[in-house]
């Protein structure tokens, strides 16, 4: 399945990327520069999951399934009434951004990209969150780069995060609405 098509306009932003990538930072502050609407994917994960990951149990592709379909319902409502929106999401595999701009031309999806000991460093510092650092390893070897015919702007975590922000709205031409 190819990427979104990159000449419709871009009305949700998916914000993907291993744990600890910036996610949440990055798309509170295009929401607070754009007006957008932001959901942290955190959000749409069933409590079992929660608790699982919380004690340091990876997740199944069973146990995403329902998590990464009610992602992509949000999408799909954001499109068809017209509203903008921003969500995060690991999106580690490429089923999984499948399932999250299946006809969804209007999103586009942004991955933070950093290399194992800058995302370590940032998740030792993490506080009151249920993702323990044992389970980055886990992250990193599930993650599948994605496809140049996905339509992924990558964008490098080592700048600062309203760098990151800059950039994004620079290179999908968003604008506050």
């Amino acid at each position: 399945m190819s990427g979104a098509d990159k000449t419709a306009p871009v009305s949700v932003v998916v914000i993907m990327g291993v744990s600890s990538s910036g996610k949440t930072t990055t798309a509170s502050l295009l929401s607070e520069r754009l007006g957008w609407p932001f959901r942290d994917a955190d959000s749409f994960h069933p409590p079992a999951n929660v608790e699982k990951m919380s004690r340091g149990v990876p997740l199944t592709d069973a146990d995403r399934a329902p998590w990464l379909e009610a992602i992509a319902a949000w999408i799909r409502q954001r499109i068809a009434s017209g509203e903008p929106g921003i969500v995060t999401c690991s999106a580690l595999k490429r089923a999984y951004r499948d399932v999250l701009m299946a006809g969804n031309d209007g999103a586009r999806l942004v991955h933070l990209v950093g290399d194992r000991a800058l995302i370590g460093d940032r998740m030792a510092r993490r506080r009151d969150h249920f993702m323990p650092t044992s389970l980055l390893d886990s992250q990193f070897a599930t993650l599948e780069p994605p496809a140049p015919e996905e339509n992924v702007l990558s964008v490098p975590v080592s700048q600062s995060p309203a760098q990151v922000a800059e950039t994004i709205i620079a290179a999908l031409g968003l604008r506050k609405r």
